[in-house]
C-alpha cells in the first residue's frame, strides 16, 4: 500500500526525483501507535531536505486501504502509523484453529537442503554443558528450518581417528593397567579425568585381563574401540535426554576409507594449493587472502584436524549436494572459519554457503554462588548432571535464553524454582492454565465449535490475537538472524499477555453461554500457538503443574 502511494506520490511531483530509501515497516513499541509503523517520510525528509510531516499526510491521503487496515494516522515527527481491523482480528482465530498443529508453518525454504552440524565433540570424554548448549541451539534450529520449508538434515560428525583418539586408547590401557594393579605411568598428554577409571574397570569387568596377553599395540586398538563406543552410545543417551536424535552419525574415518580424503588433496595439489616445505604439507591459504599458509599434513605424516575437515565439507557440499551448511562450534574454534570458508574457494565452492555458529561457555550459578565443579567426581561438571538436577525443559529454555555468541550465566537454583519467576514455568504454567479451561468446559459439556469469534472485540481478547499472530514473523526473523532465542522471548510474551487475558476476561461462564463459546476458541487457539512455540523449542506442553 505504501509502495503504490510512493509511486503515485513521485507521478504527481509531490516527492522529488531521487534515489529513494528503503521503504520499511516495523512493529511500534507503543501499541497506542498501531499495529504497524514506517519511518518512511523521516528518512526522505532527511535526504531531500523537506517536511517530513507534510510527507507523511501528502502519502496518507494516496493511500487505498485494503480491508484489513482499520485506519491510518501521521504522528509526529513524521511517522505513518496503521491500526489492523478488530473484526478481522477475531476472525484470525478461525484460522489459527484451522491450521492446528501446523500454525506458524512458512514455506520460505522450498524444500532447499539445510544441513546442520553441531556437539560433534570428540568421544574421547562425557558431554559437558557447553556442549549442551550448542545442542540445543543446533536442534532449535533444525526445528525451526523445518517449519520454514526448509530440508533439514541434523548431523553429528565423529572424531574417530587422528590424535586424540589415539591418546584416549593409550591412557584408557594405561588406566586397564593400573586397575590391575600393573604399575605404569598415563601418558604425558592423557586424558586424566575419573570417567577413564570407572571405564577401564568396566571393562575389566566384563573382559577380565586378557588383554594384558595380548601384544601392547593391539591390546591398547581393542580396549580403544570399547571405551570409544561406550563414550559414543554414553553421548547419544545424554542427547536423547535433551528430547532430540541426530539424522546421521559420521564417521571421520569413513573419510579416509571412502577416499573422499586423498580426491579433496589431489584436488588442491593440482590447482596449487597445496605446497610441501618445512618437512610438512600447507594449504596455500595466502594465494586467497588469508594472511598464513595453514598445515594439514605434519611432519610425521599424519593428516591435521584441518586436513580432515576440508574432506568432510567437500563431502557435505560436492557430494552429498546440501544448499547450505550450517555449523556450530565452540569458542575455541573462532580462528577455523576463514580458512576453511578459504579452502571453500578454493574448491569452487561458494563460502558464503557455509554459515558457522560460535556457541560461548556458559557458567553454572546456584544463586550468586558460582559452582566450578561436580560434585560426584570433583572433575568437570557433566551435561547428565545438569539435565538430572534441573530437567531437559529447562536445559532447553535456559540455554536458549541468550544468543549463541554472547557468554551465558545458568542459575539452577532460578531453574527448579516452581514459581513466575522461572520462565520455564512461567511459560508451562500458561499452556497448563489454558488445559484446565478446556477441561472445565468439557465436564460442563459446553460445545465451542460454532462459537462466534466476532465478539471478541475487547482489548485484552485483541492483544491476545495480536501476539499470537506473530508466530509466524518469529519464525522468519530466526530464519533471517540463525537466533532462535527469539522463541524464549515470544514464550514468554504470549504466557503474560494469556495470563492478563485471564485475569480480565472469565471464560467459562454461565451467565452468557454465547460469549464463552468464543473465548473457548480464543483459548483453544491460544493453546495451539503456545504448544507450536514450546515444540518448536523441543519442550513439552504440560496439562497440569
Amino acid at each position: 500500500m505504501l509502495m503504490q502511494a510512493i509511486g503515485e506520490a513521485q507521478q504527481a511531483g509531490k516527492i522529488p526525483a531521487v534515489t529513494l530509501p528503503e521503504v520499511t515497516i516495523e512493529r511500534p513499541q507503543n501499541p497506542e501507535h498501531g499495529d504497524f509503523a514506517s519511518s518512511f517520510p523521516l528518512k526522505l525528509a532527511r535526504a531531500v531536505g523537506t517536511n517530513p510531516l507534510n510527507l507523511a499526510n501528502d502519502l496518507v491521503n494516496l493511500l487505498v486501504l485494503h480491508n484489513e487496515i482499520e485506519n491510518v494516522t501521521v504522528a509526529q515527527p513524521g511517522f505513518i502509523n496503521f491500526k489492523i481491523n478488530s473484526n478481522w482480528l477475531s476472525e484470525q482465530t478461525n484460522s489459527i484453529l484451522k491450521a492446528g498443529n501446523n500454525y506458524g508453518d512458512i514455506n520460505v525454504g522450498q524444500g532447499s537442503r539445510v544441513q546442520i552440524e553441531f556437539v560433534s565433540v570428540n568421544p574421547t570424554g562425557p558431554l559437558h554443558v557447553g556442549h549442551g548448549r550448542g545442542a540445543i541451539l543446533g536442534s532449535t534450529l533444525a526445528n525451526v528450518l523445518a517449519a520454514a520449508g526448509y530440508d533439514v538434515e541434523q548431523e553429528y560428525y565423529i572424531n574417530d581417528a587422528g590424535n586424540q583418539v589415539s591418546v584416549f586408547c593409550r591412557s584408557l590401557y594405561a588406566r586397564y593397567q593400573q586397575c590391575l594393579y600393573i604399575d605404569t605411568e598415563m601418558p604425558a598428554d592423557g586424558y586424566l579425568g575419573d570417567y577413564m577409571i570407572d571405564l577401564a574397570k568396566d571393562i575389566i569387568a566384563k573382559e577380565g585381563n586378557k588383554y594384558l596377553s595380548q601384544p601392547e599395540t593391539e591390546a591398547i586398538s581393542n580396549i580403544g574401540k570399547i571405551g570409544l563406543n561406550v563414550m559414543l552410545n554414553s553421548i547419544k543417551q545424554d542427547l536423547e535426554l535433551l528430547k532430540f536424535k541426530f539424522d546421521v552419525w559420521f564417521s571421520e574415518q569413513s573419510l579416509y576409507d571412502n577416499g573422499q580424503y586423498d580426491k579433496v588433496m589431489s584436488l588442491l595439489r593440482k590447482d596449487g594449493y597445496i605446497a610441501e616445505r618445512e618437512d610438512a604439507v600447507w594449504f596455500v591459504s595466502t594465494a586467497l587472502g588469508e594472511d598464513k599458509d595453514n598445515v594439514v599434513v605434519r611432519g610425521d605424516g599424519t593428516p591435521t584436524y584441518f586436513a580432515t575437515d576440508i574432506a568432510y565439507h567437500y563431502n557435505k557440499f560436492l557430494e552429498r549436494q546440501f544448499n547450505r551448511v550450517i555449523d556450530i562450534w565452540g569458542a575455541d574454534h573462532q580462528g577455523h572459519i576463514s580458512r576453511m570458508k578459504a579452502v571453500l574457494g578454493a574448491l569452487g565452492i561458494s563460502p558464503d554457503r557455509l554459515i558457522v555458529i560460535i556457541s560461548q561457555m556458559v557458567t553454572l550459578r546456584r544463586g550468586d554462588e558460582l559452582v566450578r565443579v561436580s560434585k560426584r567426581s570433583g572433575d568437570i561438571i557433566t551435561l547428565r548432571e545438569v539435565i538430572d538436577e534441573v530437567g531437559a525443559d529447562a536445559c532447553r529454555f535456559f540455554f536458549l535464553s541468550r544468543t549463541a555468541d554472547s557468554q551465558m550465566d545458568f542459575d539452577l537454583e532460578l531453574a527448579k524454582k516452581e514459581s513466575a519467576d522461572n520462565p520455564v514455568y512461567y511459560v508451562q504454567y500458561a499452556h497448563a492454565r489454558i488445559a484446565s479451561i478446556l477441561h472445565l468446559a468439557q465436564e460442563r459439556g459446553i460445545d465451542y465449535t460454532d462459537g462466534d469469534v466476532s465478539l471478541l472485540m475487547t482489548d485484552p481478547e485483541l492483544n491476545l490475537i495480536r501476539k499470537m499472530l506473530l508466530l509466524p514473523e518469529i519464525i522468519e526473523i530466526i530464519v533471517n538472524t540463525l537466533e532462535p532465542h527469539h522463541l524464549t522471548y515470544y514464550a514468554q510474551e504470549l504466557a503474560t499477555v494469556f495470563h492478563s487475558f485471564y485475569k480480565q476476561c472469565r471464560v467459562v461462564s454461565q451467565d452468557d453461554e454465547t460469549l464463552s463459546k468464543a473465548r473457548l476458541k480464543l483459548v483453544k487457539a491460544a493453546q495451539i500457538v503456545l504448544a507450536r512455540t514450546l515444540k518448536l523449542m523441543g519442550m513439552a506442553a504440560p496439562d497440569k503443574m
